[in-house]
């Protein structure tokens, strides 16, 4: 039997910088994944992640960032939003904000590379990979996982086992579901004009269609998320790569010329989730196994970066000499469980925000209905030539207000 305080079911990003962060804090974590530990990484790959300062940040800070391929990382200092269906268009620059950056495209194997290599290096991590879990029994007092090769016995489990969470479904925990209508359509493009380090996003009447630079020294390549109706989404993946390659520089209004996919096209319903109870005994859910959002704000891996930092912030304590302890993890510990229902307060808080958020934005975007034009329009226009509502919203898209984790506070002048 293996004996842990804290396990952790799921070694994507999410759960590995949970690890990291628990165990710089002094807690002996185990992470446990079916899938393989290492993905070697060759042409660019397709699905990435927009991460924003405070992300990055929270990963430089356990030591995660230093260990990705840094060849591999495309850091772009603009963002263009527009709306084909109006006047609206809207451009946001860091150096608005004396930044260098506003965030990076990174592909998500090269995040998980990076906590991999970094969670090796601490000593207070137990990683098992290819290992499948059978069973959890979860009680007031611990939880014990039945594995191929025996038992595990912790403390205190955390649950990051993604969307369709094994976890969740085993402890038959209700779920809020509503699907967003929309499926999405992933791959990269190669592209005539140079994407010049810029972000961007069309709204068309189906849904947005992003395009995200990608690393290269001749930045011709972007990786693409268009997410519109399920029909379209069947008739965008099936068509011939030349007939797509026409809808999309059409559809972006050749912004950078002919667009030519370089990738297949991968295709996924968007649906939002929300677990309704966060806690359940020994047991706390975080990342997509609790939330699950629209990407058209590329929002995803962010929250769940900050749910990862935010419990590891919450499970410690600092007493009244200001020396940080850890929380007592022992059956009937009053402070574990006033610390647990804090985090749960907190994030569930930030993930109910941006929820309304996306379902405002997916409404007041999709479709051809002249008055939401007209409002879509004029908004997109004020906005741009009101140097406060801008700064305010690029601080927001650079994940560096409101409430955030210690771990997201930037320690090295990044």
């Amino acid at each position: 039997m293996i004996s842990t305080d804290i396990v952790v079911i799921g070694g994507g990003c999410v759960g590995l910088t949970a690890a990291l962060g628990l165990a710089q804090q002094g807690y002996k974590v185990t992470v446990i994944d079916k899938a393989s530990e290492h993905v070697t990484l060759s042409d660019a790959e397709a699905r990435v992640s927009a991460l924003s300062i405070a992300s990055q940040q929270i990963l430089s800070n356990l030591n995660a960032w230093q260990n990705m391929d840094a060849t591999r990382l495309a850091p772009y200092q603009s963002m263009r939003v527009w709306d084909k269906e109006s006047f609206g268009d809207i451009n946001f620059d860091a150096h608005e904000v004396n930044q260098s950056h506003l965030g990076h495209i990174v592909e998500n194997n090269n995040i998980r590379n990076g906590l991999i290599k970094a969670a090796k290096e601490e000593p207070l991590i137990t990683l098992k990979f290819d290992t499948e879990i059978n069973a959890i029994h979860n009680d007031v007092e611990q939880v014990v996982l039945t594995l191929q090769d025996g038992l595990l016995m912790a403390k205190l489990a955390i649950a990051a086992d993604g969307a369709l969470s094994w976890v969740k479904k085993q402890l038959r925990t209700p779920t809020t579901f509503s699907d967003y209508d929309h499926h999405a359509i992933v791959a990269n493009i190669k592209t005539t004009e140079s994407h010049q380090q810029c972000a961007r996003q069309v709204f068309l009447p189906q849904g947005p269609l992003a395009l995200l630079p990608m690393f290269g020294a001749d930045q011709h390549v972007c990786s693409i998320v268009w997410s519109t109706a399920p029909e379209h989404a069947k008739q965008l993946k099936t068509m011939s790569d030349a007939e797509f390659n026409k809808h999309l520089t059409a559809a972006t209004d050749s912004v950078l010329g002919p667009c030519e996919v370089i990738t297949e096209r991968a295709s996924f319903p968007l649906t939002m989730r929300y677990t309704q109870q966060w806690l359940n005994k020994r047991v706390i859910f975080i990342g997509d196994a609790a939330h699950t959002i629209h990407p058209l704000a590329g929002l995803g891996m962010n929250l769940g970066l900050l749910d990862a930092a935010s419990l590891a912030q919450c499970l410690t304590v600092t007493n009244e000499n200001g020396d940080k302890t850890n929380i007592s993890l022992t059956s009937g510990s009053i402070r574990l469980t006033k610390q647990l229902r804090e985090f749960e307060r907190w994030r569930k808080s930030e993930a109910q925000t941006y929820i309304a958020a996306m379902a405002s934005l997916k409404e007041l975007f999709e479709g051809k209905n002249p008055i939401k034009k007209l409002i879509r329009g004029v908004g997109l226009k004020l906005t741009d030539k009101t140097p406060f509502v801008k700064n305010k919203i690029i601080q927001q898209a650079m994940g560096l207000t409101g409430e955030l984790p210690v771990l997201a506070e930037n320690k090295d002048n990044i």
